[in-house]
Formats: structure tokens, C-alpha cells, sequence
């Protein structure tokens, strides 16, 4: 009997990659967001890690053209406490004199002084543009320096190759390529904060807000918080409304009203335009508004409170994981790469040709300002793409005479824990399948409630306001369906229910929220929930700046817990004298959060003292986040199409066949897309003991936390390294995959 081959691995680490003898500088640009100062951070940290050397430029290209102290080494200390800091703290400036050859001659001047050839610049399309401009002339400013006699040809030859790496810092989220910005999500949290507090207040007096948001050439942040707060009506730049809107408007805000909706919301870019390029102002809204039906109406401008605050977990992630990738892009740049850009696609990070993406988000204004907006649609890519078409099904409610009659009844379950983003996928759930012509059924309290038979008809005005209420108003339950099957199927018989939409799951919750700051010399040891999954703390940890996390699916031992301890005692000495350490709640019986901080307490004695907490429910409380309002929509309106689609395609002679595996499936995010998997095909990749994947895509970033807690680990880039282009004609979507 011959053994089997062993399989290849393929995987690429690192390792290999040295930084020494190279310099890396790193600067904003442009318009501050929120989380560039965890994009520096992860620069530098990284920079260092591999033996390179960091430098700040401070004050954007302006710094970079003045030189002198504006250009200073950076130290592993000095980007602590920086990753909760919103904005950018090494500054931001608009330079005229960048723009000019004379100017960026005295920038390339100051770059070779301190042998730097490798720049990573965050900022907007303007800044990436101007690098890479930089870049192109970079020669050509060498040659003239060496002539000038400014520098020698030692110099010369030594600093031959400039090499450029992109971060998209902007909260329009305006930039072709990504999915996200880095700041956008943040400014979002601050719009829906806003919207959120205004919501009371205008109950409380029936009255009509209209917010002015930023974008003036993109309407991301409008339309994205108006899916995540269920505006009554959005204007965008890339969506302007048809002749007679005005009209159709106020109707829709009257008939609103009738059906006892006590307030109005209506959202405004500050780039809306009609069909004729003509400014949709706030002030012309709430005029008309007041003009055509009396309401009491006001006006919010929230300006600059959008690019304020602490960044969000997400941002914060996303920027960690932007600039690790950045300094991986620019150690394996050789000289004939071009500037690339990192981006986001899906839960992955990809990088992209730098100018291909510029041209691309050029397009989008080219085709908005000859009126093609929906080639201006296009253009802005999946994700934008797929944002407005969920806003247009849920947004115009049609008459009952004009929905197609499917004949088929669809109910909605709430199972497992509650979580944030619940309401908003039922919400959007039963107004798509209105709209699609299905009788929606809601059942109460999960599969405990459907077996005794709490199901009720849910019309489209009983989900009015659920997008942004936390827990389950459905009511959920962690009954398993096992002991119930029978009377679970008498009730679909009663009721004559031909699908089926379960939201929830295992018990995992995808909102944290975790502050690392106090006295100095102290630790801090939190407990998460999450069962056996070590999502939340891994990806809280990352936010937060952990040292250590402990999860179930990475086992540790006493000799861990020692060098852990080691570790911190070792960072008290430096001018960083804060701890952070998580601990997933299941990840070991044996050492808990007590034993932990009991460890912790006696080895730091005299070194560091310690705290503990548990934040246990807290963390499914409150409001949902927009990002967990926006996927609960997009989620479920998606679902029910498919849902549409299966009925549709199963449906003979009177009856609907559900019986190939196809039927039953679960829609969730794979790598790029979000895919319907048919259910039992998962269960070679579930662990059931402990309710989690076999396979967990997140626990590459875990690596990534422990480099930038500066312990030397190992690190997987076989999905780094590939210069990948922009999709400008995207394959028709498969039945199985479609994108967010």
C-alpha cells in the first residue's frame, strides 16, 4: 500500500521579505478621515517589523517640499495611542507648490537627503494622483538635482527608482476600485448618530427633517444612510429625479403621514442636482415642502461633524489592514511596477493599479457631466451599484393594484440571540417581498413561537421605523426546530407557507465596542461573547490595539500566558505603559478571565496593576451600526429574490418541489461575493460541538494583530503580491454568487 502524496504547500510567507537597508515614509493628504492615524500606525509598525526605516512627513505634501523637521524617523513608541484618534496627527495640507515642477523638485531633493525610495501616501484621487506623477518624473528630478549639483551621482544611483503605494483616506467613499474608504464608515456612524437623536424630536412634534450630508461629487454617504435610517426620499448626484419629482415628493410625504407616520425624513448630497444640472438645496426642499403641505419643517447641515469623532472598529480594521499590505506592495515593488493602490474587495485586500483607478473615478464624473448617470452608476461599482438598486426597491411603495399577485405566501423568522441588524433585515425582507407579490407572514419568538402557531400576515407599514431599533422585535428564541418538526409542519400546512427566511444563527454578534485608555502602567483583561468563535475579539483586538487575545481556535498554555505576561512587562519599560489583553469567553475551561487577571495581577507586581471586565450582553444591546444596518437590508432584500427566483423555478402544476438541496441554503460573505450555499453541503464544514466553521477566514488577520503587538510570529501573504486590474465589464453573476 503506497502512502498518499503529500499535498504542496502553496502558501507564501513574509519572512522573505527584509526591509533592511530600505526607507519608507508615509503621509496624509488632502481631507482628514478617520482612521488614517490607524493606517500610519500599521506603516510604521510594519516598517519597522521588517527592518526598514520610518519616517513622517508631516503636513502632507507641503512638509514633504519644505523638508527640514517635517521629515522625522519614526519610532515603534511614537504611534502609540494614535489608532482611536480621528483625523490625522502628522497633518494634512493642500500644496500649491506640489503642483508645480519646481516644487516637487525640492520634495525629490528632501526625499534622497534621507535615501528614501519608498512612499505610501493616504489621501484622495487628487494626492494618489500627484504621486504618481512624482513617480513618473522621478528620474528626470534626479538628473536635475545631479546637475544642480544639489546631489552627487552616488546619490543619484542609489535613489534611481521610486516606488508608490496608495491608501484611499476620504469619507465620500468616492474612489473606483474599493468597496471602502478608509473614514467612511466612520462618517457614517456620525450621520446616523445625528439622524438617530433628530428621530425623537420629530416624533415628538410631527415634524419633516432635511439633512445636508457631504458629497459633493458622490452621494455614497446620502444613499447609504438613508437604506440605513429609511429616509423617505434621498438626492444624489449620480441618481437626480425626473421632471415633476417635486410632486411626487410631497405626495409620498402626505400619504406617509396618513398612514400615521409621525415624522419625515429626507436626505440631501451636497452635490444634488435635478435633470437638468440645476442645485437641489436644503432650503429649496423644506421651502416646497412647507409651500405644497404646511408641515412643520427644518433644515440640518451636518458639514464638518462627518469627518469628525473617534473612528469606527471598522475603519480602524480596514486601515490596519491597508497599511500591512502597503509595506508588503512596496517590499516586493520592483522598478517596472506601477503605483498600486490597496483596496477593499469584499472582506479581502487586493491591490490595484493606481492610475487605472484614477481614470476610472475621472469616468464617473466625465459620464455625470454628459448626463449618462446610469454609466455614472456603473462605474462607481458593485457595491454602490447594489446600494441604490436595494434603495429603489424599498423606497417606492407601489399600490396594491400595481403589485404582481405571486400566490405565494413567504414567512420571516428571528433564531438564536438577538443581534444588531435583525430589524433591518426583517424590515427590508417583507417590503421586497411585497413589492415581489408574496403574502408575508412574520412568526414570533423563532421556531418555539412557529410550532404553537404565532404567526401572523405583516403588512408594509408594520416595519416602519424597525431599521434602527436593536435586539429582535420579532422576538427570537434558541429553541432548535428537532422536537417540534410535526406541529412546525402542521403550521406551514395552515398556513400554506411556501418559503422560509431564517435570520440568525449561531450565537455570534458582530457589534464591540472596547476603549484601552487610563491610568499608566495598567492592564486591562475584558472577556467577549461569541461561544466558541473568536471573531469579536480577534477583530476587537485589532481595533483596540490589543497586545494579546485568546481564542478557542488558537489553544495556549501556561508557557503562553507567561511570555504574554513577559511581553507586557517588557513594553512597561518604553514610554508605552498601557495593556490591553481580550480573552474570548469559551476559550479555555481551565483559564479563565479570573485566573487570567489573577496571573496577570501577581507576575506584573510592582511593574503594572490590572483590571477586569466582562462586558457579557451589553454587547448585543443598543443601536445597530449603519454597517449592520446596510447588510441586514442588502442581505435580505437579496434573499428574497432568490427566494423569488427558487419558487419560480420549483413550481409545477399547483405545488412548489423543494426537494433538491438547492432549496435550502445559506447567504452569506465568501471572500469577495456574497454566496447562497446550499445548506447541506455545509455540514462537511461545520464543527456542531462548538457551533463554528471548520474553516474561519478571519484568523489570517490574527497574525497581523500580534505584528503590530510586536511579537515576532509568522504571517501568510499566498493572497498578497498580485497586481490585479479594475473590472470594467464584470461576468454575468452565477445563480450561486452575487456581490454585495
Amino acid at each position: 500500500m503506497t502512502a498518499a502524496p503529500k499535498r504542496q504547500d502553496t502558501r507564501k510567507f513574509f519572512e522573505n521579505l527584509s526591509g533592511e537597508g530600505k526607507s519608507i515614509a508615509v503621509l496624509t493628504s488632502g481631507g482628514d478621515a478617520q482612521g488614517m492615524n490607524a493606517a500610519v500606525r500599521a506603516v510604521v509598525r510594519m516598517g519597522i517589523y521588517v527592518e526598514a526605516k520610518v519616517y513622517f512627513i508631516h503636513e502632507g505634501y507641503q512638509g514633504m517640499v519644505d523638508g527640514g523637521d517635517n521629515i522625522k524617523e519614526a519610532t515603534w513608541e511614537s504611534v502609540s495611542s494614535m489608532l482611536q484618534v480621528g483625523g490625522t496627527v502628522i497633518g494634512s495640507a493642500r500644496c500649491k507648490e506640489f503642483r508645480s515642477r519646481e516644487g516637487r523638485l525640492k520634495a525629490a531633493h528632501n526625499l534622497v537627503q534621507h535615501s528614501i525610495t519608498n512612499l505610501c501616501v493616504i489621501g484622495g484621487d487628487g494626492s494618489l494622483t500627484g504621486a504618481n506623477l512624482f513617480r513618473e518624473e522621478w528620474s528626470g528630478l534626479l538628473d536635475e538635482l545631479l546637475q544642480q549639483g544639489l546631489i552627487d551621482k552616488e546619490a543619484a544611483c542609489s535613489n534611481s527608482t521610486l516606488h508608490i503605494v496608495g491608501m484611499v483616506g476620504s469619507i465620500d467613499n468616492d474612489f473606483c476600485g474599493t468597496d471602502m474608504t478608509i473614514g467612511t464608515d466612520s462618517a457614517l456612524h456620525r450621520i446616523i448618530e445625528v439622524v438617530d437623536a433628530i428621530m425623537t424630536t420629530a416624533q415628538s412634534h410631527q415634524r419633516t427633517f432635511v439633512l445636508e450630508v457631504m458629497g459633493r461629487h458622490c452621494g455614497y454617504l446620502a444613499l447609504v444612510s438613508a437604506l440605513a435610517c429609511g429616509a423617505d426620499w434621498v438626492f444624489i448626484p449620480e441618481m437626480p429625479p425626473e421632471d415633476g419629482w417635486e410632486d411626487n415628493m410631497c405626495q409620498k410625504l402626505s400619504e406617509n403621514r396618513a398612514d400615521k407616520k409621525r415624522l419625515n425624513i429626507i436626505i440631501v448630497a451636497e452635490g444634488a442636482i435635478d435633470s437638468h444640472n440645476k442645485a437641489i438645496t436644503p432650503d429649496y426642499i423644506k421651502d416646497l415642502v412647507v409651500r405644497c403641505l404646511g408641515f412643520d419643517t427644518r433644515v440640518t447641515i451636518l458639514g464638518h461633524v462627518q469627518r469628525g469623532g473617534t473612528p469606527s472598529a471598522f475603519d480602524r480594521i480596514l486601515a490596519s489592514r491597508m497599511g500591512v499590505e502597503a509595506v508588503l506592495a512596496l517590499l516586493e515593488a520592483s522598478a517596472t511596477t506601477p503605483a498600486c493602490v490597496v483596496s477593499l474587495v469584499g472582506n479581502q485586500a487586493v491591490r490595484l493599479p493606481l492610475m487605472e483607478c484614477v481614470q476610472m473615478t475621472q469616468e464617473v464624473q466625465k459620464a455625470m457631466d454628459e448626463k449618462k448617470f446610469e454609466e455614472a452608476v456603473r462605474l462607481r461599482g458593485r457595491s454602490f451599484e447594489n446600494n441604490l438598486s436595494t434603495y429603489r426597491l424599498l423606497s417606492h411603495r407601489k399600490a396594491d393594484s400595481e403589485l404582481p399577485n405571486s400566490s405565494f405566501n413567504v414567512a420571516v423568522l428571528n433564531v438564536g440571540a438577538p443581534a444588531a441588524g435583525m430589524n433591518a433585515a426583517v424590515r427590508s425582507a417583507v417590503r421586497v417581498g411585497i413589492t415581489e407579490g408574496h403574502k408575508m407572514f412574520a412568526v414570533s419568538d423563532g421556531f418555539e413561537g412557529f410550532y404553537k402557531g404565532q404567526i401572523k400576515e405583516i403588512k408594509w407599514g408594520d416595519v416602519g421605523g424597525w431599521t434602527g431599533q436593536g435586539g429582535s422585535l420579532l422576538g427570537t428564541k434558541r429553541t432548535l426546530p428537532g422536537k417540534h418538526l410535526e406541529k412546525i409542519a402542521e403550521q406551514i400546512k395552515i398556513h400554506n407557507i411556501n418559503a422560509l427566511l431564517v435570520i440568525g444563527g449561531f450565537e455570534t454578534c458582530d457589534r464591540i465596542k472596547q476603549s484601552a485608555s487610563g491610568t499608566k502602567r495598567r492592564v486591562f483583561i475584558i472577556e467577549t461573547m461569541g461561544g466558541y468563535c473568536g471573531y469579536l475579539a480577534t477583530v476587537g483586538g485589532l481595533a483596540a490595539g490589543a497586545d494579546t487575545v485568546y481564542i478557542y481556535e488558537e489553544p495556549f498554555d501556561i508557557r503562553d500566558l507567561q511570555a504574554n505576561v513577559e511581553h507586557l512587562t517588557q513594553k512597561m519599560k518604553t514610554s508605552i505603559q498601557r495593556g490591553l489583553v481580550l480573552r474570548n469567553e469559551n476559550s479555555n475551561e481551565n483559564y479563565t478571565t479570573d485566573f487570567i487577571y489573577q496571573l496577570y495581577t501577581e507576575e506584573g507586581r510592582g511593574v503594572f496593576d490590572c483590571r477586569k471586565n466582562i462586558l457579557g450582553h451589553m454587547q448585543q444591546g443598543g443601536a445597530p451600526s449603519p454597517f449592520d444596518r446596510n447588510f441586514g437590508t442588502k442581505v435580505a432584500a437579496k434573499a428574497i429574490q432568490w427566494i423569488t427566483r427558487t419558487l419560480k423555478e420549483s413550481y409545477k402544476g399547483g405545488r412548489v418541489f423543494a426537494n433538491s438541496e438547492d432549496t435550502a441554503c445559506l447567504l452569506g460573505m465568501r471572500r469577495r461575493a456574497l454566496v447562497f450555499q446550499p445548506v447541506a453541503q455545509l455540514r462537511d464544514e461545520t464543527d456542531f460541538v462548538h457551533r463554528i466553521p471548520k474553516e474561519q477566514w478571519w484568523l489570517k488577520l490574527r497574525p497581523l494583530m500580534k505584528i503590530l503587538a510586536k511579537y515576532k510570529t509568522s504571517y501568510d501573504v499566498s493572497d498578497s503580491g498580485q497586481l490585479e486590474h479594475v473590472t470594467r465589464v464584470r461576468p454575468k453573476e452565477t445563480k450561486a454568487s452575487e456581490a454585495v
